[in-house]
């Protein structure tokens, strides 16, 4: 948890907790804005690791529920996740509307390309791969599992990473396996907005802005998918890129 650790020390003013929504694929949380993240628990149970101070999460401050969130298992996690969310300052008029996918489907012509996570409309990026790898911890049909990790990753020229890994944990292993010069980036409605995440090697962000809290918050408590969540409106989807001339650079080396 270092990474959310380092992102939570930037964060320097606090909020009061308003609302609390935890869905079956979304966890929200409301405080200066509203902050999302994927809902995440060991073994499928959304309980196991939650302590004792559920039923009281608008009582404290968001920076207390970031802190609460980051020192137990992942259920907390995803509370912890969306409670920084909630904090980061994000102005999303500096930001691109380029989703992440489109903008690795330009980037990736002739690449090798590593997805650390089943993402939809993944059919017209490996159309312009050289290969698509996609690499999940429950593979379907044509996925690898995560153990191909080892030795798919450092083949990769871009490698684009579901942002649920700094809920499990697994972001910092997957960066260790990235080559030297690889293009990476972090992909997922869970992905803080934070330049921080610059400092660990990651070019990219692709995250998202809630625009209309009440219209998320109602398909946060309905069990929205990804998918339905995009339909129903009130997130808009948002890149941040480090430096796009190197990132060129590196890709055409």
């Amino acid at each position: 948890m270092d990474i959310l650790e380092n992102i939570l020390k930037t964060i320097k003013e606090d909020a009061s907790v308003q609302e609390v929504r935890r869905g079956l694929s979304w966890t929200a949380v409301v405080s200066r804005r509203c902050g999302l993240a994927s809902t995440m628990a060991q073994g499928g149970c959304s309980h196991e690791d939650t302590g004792g101070l559920e039923g009281n999460l608008t009582e404290m401050s968001a920076l207390g529920l970031a802190r609460y969130g980051l020192s137990g298992g992942m259920s907390r996690a995803s509370l912890g996740l969306a409670a920084i969310n909630s904090l980061i300052d994000v102005d999303p008029n500096r930001y691109s509307d380029v989703e992440g996918l489109k903008l690795v489907k330009e980037l990736g012509k002739g690449k090798n390309i590593s997805v650390i996570g089943h993402f939809p409309y993944l059919d017209a990026l490996a159309r312009e791969a050289r290969n698509l790898w996609i690499i999940e911890k429950r593979p379907r049909a044509g996925d690898y599992p995560e153990e191909s990790g080892t030795d798919l990753i450092p083949q990769s020229d871009i490698v684009v990473i579901s942002s649920t890994t700094l809920i499990n944990d697994t972001l910092p292993g997957i960066l260790g396996l990235c080559r030297k010069g690889s293009v990476k980036m972090l992909l997922g409605p869970s992905t803080p907005l934070s330049e921080v995440l610059f400092d660990y090697g990651i070019d990219m962000l692709a995250g998202s802005v809630v625009t209309e809290k009440d219209a998320v918050l109602k398909s946060v408590s309905e069990g929205a998918s990804f998918l339905q969540l995009k339909k129903n409106g009130g997130v808009r989807f948002v890149s941040i890129i480090r430096d796009y001339d190197d990132i060129v650079r590196r890709l055409t080396e």
